[in-house]
């Protein structure tokens, strides 16, 4: 079928259908739109990640298209404080007049920009160059530094490169073993459970590591129940048996590894009996886990947020991935280490220049061999491009601080719900000179803006995204964006003809250094977008070069590194070597460190935080949902009967929980799947129950990823 075929008005010209991937998260599960006189119609579609299948956030997707909240025209503060509608040229010329007079006064670097994990490629591969070329700005980060950051940072290090899973995700329906990390897909990728029933229909066991008896782990065959914070010594415990027990692949470690001895001397001391008094997994759980994984042919394991959101969260990882080489298992058929990316574009989003470290292709900023090959592409000097930003965190915390950003533009998040210590950052950005935020929907942040563009859905323009398994996939608009609304695309395209308009005659902060070449325009067709992103992209590690839309369409997507249009593409990494300097992975010794903050007599109690099964991240979208809503209707706190009890709470009263950074208010609901030293609050709600008034701000120092999974609290009664 064409792919003209695939977003078609049939005949009669109703129906229209599109073949597309849902907008919620990184499985992007195929379906098929269908537009008629009753709305938008959802219906599956085969594809190799779901097979058909869809979760409850996927049926009802279509909802938001027409909802009553839909902005569909840009909208002002004016001097009362209200947001008032405008035209498109009122918004934009006072957008780029807001632009001009921070940088004017206060240099390129005060204008700040804040992706997000659900933009397409392009759409993040635009947002990047618009910074660094429009701008002239280092400070551009993005949300999905709180979804795989510390992942990435485990991955590039171990193994030269970051890709989410570097095999197919139905490897896992093949593998005899399946260790799941602080992973509950049964309600943040439902579909993707497919290939673990496959798993367990061929005899397979699956093992889950988390500490609540979550809707995964009670399918598991084996859950290990830890204390939050301490996944780093069960990864060591289970070495440390690995090597008691003789089950180290030496072979593959002499062959393919370097760094294994002082990983070995480091794991010495993560006893078993010593880590089960640690983290309260016993000794036999933790054995019997060890020979899953090292006395079958065929293992995999995977991480995800529950171990990655930590102040320690990179060594966490590459303990895991320590594992994992130590038994042979990356480049092994139907084997290997892998982490589950969370959002829709959590791949895409980090490879083509959101990250505050990073340019397409997965280049680092600060190489300069980098910096001139993507300089070339976008028709620029090298030296006009800025060096590295800072972490999405520190982005945001230091707004409007000295040294700190004094404007923002946000486009596709909502940090006042998601941010770690999120009333702090709510008061950073109340205290801009500018805040501009661009979205389809008025969030939380975008309440708090000066302007609000009001930007085409996931259903309403054409694009890629790039799924969990480094897969490139297409996205197909079933209709144009509602009169009033524009893409993201032509958003950035307006602002950088103003913004290059508005420099003066005698050069000024927006002006090319003398002797510069003008930058390139900013093109606002999306295929024309992805071919110049595929020119920024070639010879990096994240090479999309071969990638072409009509590959997309024929092969079902394309596995990214993938260098010539010809050529083969990539579902398999590691097969022979890894990219590495020598080709071999790299051992990284870890310890064990305690939480950043450790409960104490005032804050007795660990908070973890998490999705429910019927809404998505901030909330934004899902929280319009009817259906969504019906099923999960509000925040709560989960406590273990024996902590209610103590507390003298019954279901459903109302719950104060208070850290050192604030507190939130919730229902009580009373379940033995929690610790009874822990409680757990879902993170998608603003207002009283706002998980993240809560959270710990403390960071990874590599990857700098906030600390969300644990922080010390006290429940009562409110």
């Amino acid at each position: 079928m064409t792919d003209r075929a695939r977003s078609a008005t049939l005949p009669g010209a109703v129906p229209r259908q599109a073949e597309t991937h849902c907008p919620y998260c990184a499985l992007q599960c195929a379906m098929l739109l269908r537009d008629g006189d009753d709305g938008v119609q959802v219906l599956p579609r085969q594809f190799p990640t779901n097979r058909g299948g869809l979760c409850q956030k996927g049926w009802t997707a279509g909802e938001l298209l027409d909802h009553r909240d839909r902005l569909t025209a840009p909208l002002l503060r004016d001097p009362t404080g209200e947001l008032r509608p405008a035209s498109w040229d009122e918004a934009l010329d006072r957008v780029a007049a807001g632009i001009r007079a921070v940088q004017g006064e206060h240099g390129r670097d005060a204008v700040a920009v804040f992706g997000g994990g659900g933009l397409t490629n392009e759409k993040a591969y635009a947002l990047g160059k618009f910074a660094r070329v429009a701008l002239g700005t280092r400070h551009i980060d993005y949300n999905g530094r709180w979804c795989m950051s510390s992942a990435a940072a485990a991955g590039i290090r171990a193994f030269g490169i970051d890709r989410g899973l570097p095999f197919p995700v139905a490897d896992l329906g093949h593998a005899q073993t399946v260790l799941l990390v602080g992973a509950n897909p049964a309600e943040t990728m439902p579909p993707l459970m497919r290939h673990l029933t496959d798993l367990h229909s061929r005899g397979g066991r699956l093992i889950v590591v988390d500490p609540r008896a979550t809707a995964t782990a009670r399918q598991a065959d084996l859950h290990l129940q830890p204390l939050p914070g301490t996944d780093l010594a069960v990864a060591n415990a289970l070495l440390h048996v690995a090597l008691t027990e003789g089950w180290v692949d030496r072979p593959y470690v002499a062959a393919r590894t370097t760094g294994f001895d002082e990983v070995r001397r480091t794991v010495a001391g993560y006893w078993p009996a010593e880590v089960e008094r640690l983290c309260g997994v016993p000794v036999a759980d933790l054995e019997a886990t060890a020979r899953a994984l090292a006395t079958v042919d065929r293992a995999i394991i995977l991480t995800a947020r529950g171990a990655e959101q930590h102040s320690k969260g990179v060594d966490t990882v590459s303990a895991f991935v320590n594992l994992a080489l130590a038994l042979g298992l990356p480049g092994r058929p139907g084997s290997g280490y892998g982490c589950l990316t969370g959002q829709g574009n959590g791949q895409g989003g980090r490879e083509h220049g959101q990250k505050a470290d990073q340019l397409p292709g997965y280049r680092r900023i600060d190489d300069p061999a980098a910096r001139a090959h993507v300089a070339g592409v976008w028709g620029v000097e090298p030296d006009q491009l800025p060096g590295p930003g800072v972490p999405a965190y520190q982005l945001l915390d230091s707004l409007g601080t000295p040294g700190g950003a004094r404007a923002l533009l946000v486009f596709g998040s909502n940090p006042v719900v998601s941010a770690p210590r999120a009333a702090r950052v709510e008061g950073r950005l109340r205290g801009l000179d500018l805040l501009v935020v661009a979205d389809f929907l008025l969030s939380e942040t975008a309440a708090l803006a000066d302007v609000v563009l009001p930007v085409a859905q996931w259903a309403e323009e054409d694009g890629t995204m790039t799924n969990l398994e480094g897969r490139v996939l297409r996205r197909r608009a079933l209709r144009p964006p509602p009169p009033g609304v524009r893409t993201d695309l032509e958003v950035l395209a307006a602002l950088a003809a103003r913004l290059r308009a508005g420099v003066p005659a005698g050069g000024g902060p927006l002006s090319p250094p003398d002797g510069a070449r003008q930058a390139d325009g900013f093109p606002t067709d999306p295929r024309t977008v992805f071919a110049e992103l595929r020119r920024a992209s070639a010879g990096g590690p994240a090479d999309y070069a071969g990638v072409t839309w009509d590959r997309i369409t024929r092969d079902e997507g394309v596995f990214w590194p993938c260098p010539e249009p010809d050529g083969p593409d990539t579902p398999r990494l590691f097969a022979e070597s890894f990219p590495t300097p020598d080709g071999r992975a790299r051992f990284q010794p870890v310890r064990h460190r305690p939480a950043a903050e450790p409960i104490c007599a005032e804050y007795p109690l660990h908070l973890t935080t998490g999705r429910v099964l019927a809404q998505y991240q901030s909330g934004t979208q899902t929280r319009r949902v009817t259906a969504l809503c019906r099923a999960a209707p509000g925040g709560f706190v989960e406590l273990h009967p024996d902590l209610a009890t103590r507390l003298g709470a019954a279901e459903g009263d109302e719950l104060r929980v208070v850290s050192r950074r604030g507190e939130l208010r919730a229902p009580a609901r009373i379940s033995p799947a929690i610790r009874p030293d822990t409680v757990f609050t879902p993170f998608h709600w603003p207002g009283p129950a706002r998980a993240n008034s809560v959270t710990n701000d403390a960071v990874d120092p590599v990857s700098g990823m906030p600390e969300f999974k644990i922080c010390a609290v006290r429940v009562e009664k409110a």
